[in-house]
């Protein structure tokens, strides 16, 4: 909640305590669509009791409204917005005469009458959600003096001349994703270690709503007993892709024993060597957009390019700096030198994948290519 006519600030709203405005009108928005939901929900609950304790998202169960008296749900896809008005203005039957009315309206950067925010009553309270961030448009200069034509403000705007609240829930931060997992942990009732944590972490990345989801699936395999990092990566889809982009990590660090430490556990966990060769060769492909990205619209754009997440490319940012294009062709060469030992036989698919991760890493004469051109190929 926010001062009257304010936007929260980038605070993640996790736990956020704001100074109640003169009228019950609130925008929630931004990058995250499952948190959006989670603090609609709490804020709707705290409109109806009157709660005045401070946003916490961690401790909100579900994004489910319930079955309230005296909260109207609305889409705003398709709908007409003379209903949500009237909705503010009506009566429930069974609705208490001293509790505020509430109405909800989801998909809110679907309205198309802004206006019906400024008409809509004081005396109910009305949150709008949008499970896409709403950017206000820039204030632009004006030859005269005209009247805005019904409609062609935009959603933010409107909501602020009249008031209200903006409240703006950002996806999480790599840093926050451990403490958000852990709390979503205590509050499902899944007992988690911190391997478990980390693999989590690694393998859904800053997704809030498949937290809950892997957490909750987790809990129901471990049927009370710790959730192990072990159990994560047999569990979890995109758990050994977070293994091999460790694995990555490593071998563009020219971090050897690290590199041969994620390989030997993979091996061990009984993922098969081209399988992972796969997840290599796909990192490094990652990795070679990621060298080329200088925008957040270059990461989007790349994405759509190789069917990824901007995400997934900006994970790798920092490491592609120190890469050269040249390097990352020889990556390729090495990467498909390793597949033909291993299809033709030239050695033990485990032996292929050592001697490749150790090129990788720049250790001289663990040149897989050797094994199938039968001599060593120019540097």
């Amino acid at each position: 909640m926010g001062s009257e006519g304010s936007e929260v600030p980038a605070a993640r709203l996790d736990r956020v305590s704001t100074p109640k405005p003169q009228r019950s009108l609130y925008l929630i928005h931004g990058e995250d669509p499952y948190r959006a939901r989670l603090r609609a929900a709490e804020l709707v609950a705290a409109l109806i009791t009157n709660d005045r304790r401070p946003s916490d998202l961690r401790a909100q169960r579900s994004p489910d409204l319930g079955g309230r008296l005296g909260v109207t749900r609305h889409d705003a896809r398709g709908l007409d917005p003379v209903v949500i008005e009237m909705s503010g203005r009506s009566q429930g039957l069974f609705d208490a005469i001293d509790e505020l009315r509430v109405v909800v309206v989801e998909h809110a950067e679907a309205l198309t009458d802004v206006g019906v925010v400024a008409r809509f009553p004081v005396e109910a309270g009305l949150v709008l959600v949008s499970e896409s961030k709403i950017a206000a448009r820039a204030r632009r200069p004006v030859k005269a003096k005209a009247a805005a034509e019904p409609g062609t403000a935009d959603l933010a705007t409107a909501v602020g001349e009249a008031g209200g609240v903006i409240e703006h829930i950002m996806r999480l931060a790599p840093g926050e994703i451990g403490g958000w997992i852990a709390a979503r942990a205590t509050l499902l009732g899944v007992d988690i270690g911190p391997d478990a944590i980390t693999e989590l972490g690694g393998a859904v990345g800053g997704d809030s709503q498949r937290i809950d989801q892997e957490l909750g699936k987790l809990g129901s395999f471990a049927a009370g007993a710790k959730v192990t990092g072990a159990d994560v990566r047999a569990l979890v889809s995109g758990a050994i892709e977070a293994d091999v982009f460790q694995l990555t990590q490593a071998v563009v660090r020219h971090d050897t024993k690290t590199a041969v430490g994620r390989l030997e556990t993979l091996l061990a966990d009984g993922q098969a060597p081209q399988q992972i060769l796969a997840l290599l060769l796909w990192q490094f492909r990652v990795l070679l957009f990621a060298s080329a990205m200088k925008t957040n619209a270059d990461a989007e754009r790349m994405a759509k390019a190789i069917r990824s997440s901007a995400y997934a490319i900006g994970k790798w940012q920092s490491f592609a700096r120190g890469v050269t294009r040249a390097d990352i062709i020889r990556a390729y060469e090495v990467l498909y030198a390793t597949d033909l030992a291993i299809k033709t036989g030239r050695t033990e698919p485990e032996n292929a994948m050592l001697l490749c991760v150790l090129d990788l890493c720049g250790v001289h004469a663990a040149d897989p290519r050797e094994l199938v051109v039968g001599e060593p190929p120019r540097r």
